[in-house]
């Protein structure tokens, strides 16, 4: 691997970088989407989002009135021309592509929707990208999910095998082989001088955070049930999963898209993003934790139907993004549990979305943690 090697100062998201940068965002009216679109237009980025219609009701994308801050365009990853064309009329020097069919269980449902999405609309994306000029810089957001999962207690590093099960892990691996192809045939570092553009991947883990309404997620299901005064119903509540606030990967995105900028191909390969070693924690915990921390008789109970096959144990080492990005997680889980819940007490109440999404954004990063409610406080 190329680039500076051992420890780096921990770095922060840079403003002054960011401040009036064109950026094309995919999927920017979905959960993680909404929240780095907010983030950009904080930091002063000019964004043009690319993105279908919010998939549920309600949304962070209409609550937070994401659409005053981009330019939004209603479109498809798999319309290759009209991406094409949105992606020209953005001048963006930055791409970042988070468009995905996102959920597991619905890739068992519609697997060719899964493929042809994850697969054909990352290979439109960088023929969109050859078809132009002016992009310096393209961030393909993947999973922790493309990994070859082997049940292994330690964590994957971003050489390791990969492959998937279900549709969607084996859509996100081959999304991988896409952008390492791309980059290898097209976007080499020996001839960066020539084209200009640095291609990386990132590998996130389970993230969280406040207005995610996705169907079969936990978090989300487990503030629907607890909103709606019925028990949270879990399929596998043994399942260890690498969960992380929202804001943690999306700063290591903004930290990596600026590094493709000015460092080029010393940073462009792929790179996972995930907790703390130990910070990892089991379904039941998650679900547990939610309900003591919003009370009211809140409770969970196991679903015993038939469901699908899904990882029981799945972790990531991010020793390269702390030791070459100066990058680290800043929060730790239960920080992230009082977050969602601050934010839906908010949203329950009839308060402000956007005002509590952008808050909890200036406050991540400010360094500080940010302040929650107090747990337990009475909805």
């Amino acid at each position: 691997m190329g680039g500076r090697q051992g420890a780096v100062e921990d770095l922060e998201v840079n403003p002054a970088f960011w401040r009036g940068r064109r950026v094309f965002l995919t999927g920017h009216t979905g959960f993680k989407g909404s929240w780095l679109a907010l983030w950009l237009r904080q930091l002063g980025a000019e964004v043009t989002g690319y993105a279908l219609a919010p998939a549920t009701t309600p949304n962070l994308f209409t609550l937070a009135g994401v659409d005053g801050d981009v330019r939004s365009i209603l479109g498809d990853v798999r319309d290759a021309k009209a991406l094409r064309a949105a992606l020209a009329a953005s001048r963006a020097e930055v791409v970042i592509h988070m468009a995905a069919q996102p959920l597991v269980r619905r890739s068992y449902a519609d697997p060719a929707e899964t493929w042809s999405t994850n697969v054909l609309g990352l290979v439109n994306l960088f023929e969109a990208v050859r078809a132009g000029s002016g992009v310096r810089a393209v961030l393909s957001v993947t999973s922790d999910k493309c990994y070859r999962n082997r049940e292994w207690v330690w964590g994957y590093r971003e050489d390791e095998a990969l492959g998937g099960h279900d549709p969607y892990s084996a859509s996100k691996a081959a999304a991988e082989i896409v952008g390492e192809s791309y980059r290898d045939s097209f976007f080499p570092a020996a001839k960066h001088a020539q084209h200009g553009v640095a291609v990386a991947s990132a590998r996130a883990g389970n993230v969280v955070g406040g207005g995610d309404w996705a169907a079969d997620r936990l978090v989300a299901d487990v503030m629907r049930a607890i909103e709606a005064g019925t028990p949270v119903r879990i399929r596998n509540p043994h399942a260890i999963r690498p969960w992380q606030h929202v804001l943690e990967p999306l700063s290591g995105y903004l930290l990596l898209a600026e590094k493709l900028v000015t460092d080029g191909p010393a940073v462009a390969e792929a790179w996972n993003f995930g907790p703390e070693a130990g910070e990892e924690r089991p379904v039941q915990w998650i679900v547990e934790e939610l309900v003591r921390r919003w009370g009211s008789g809140a409770s969970w109970q196991r679903d015993a139907g038939e469901h699908p096959h899904e990882a029981s144990f799945l972790k990531l080492d991010v020793s390269k993004a702390r030791a070459r990005l100066g990058w680290r997680p800043r929060l730790t889980l239960s920080q992230a549990l009082d977050l969602i819940v601050e934010w839906h007490r908010v949203h329950r109440n009839g308060g402000d979305a956007r005002a509590v999404t952008l808050a909890q954004i200036a406050a991540y990063a400010g360094r500080a943690a940010p302040v929650a409610r107090p747990q337990n406080t009475p909805a």
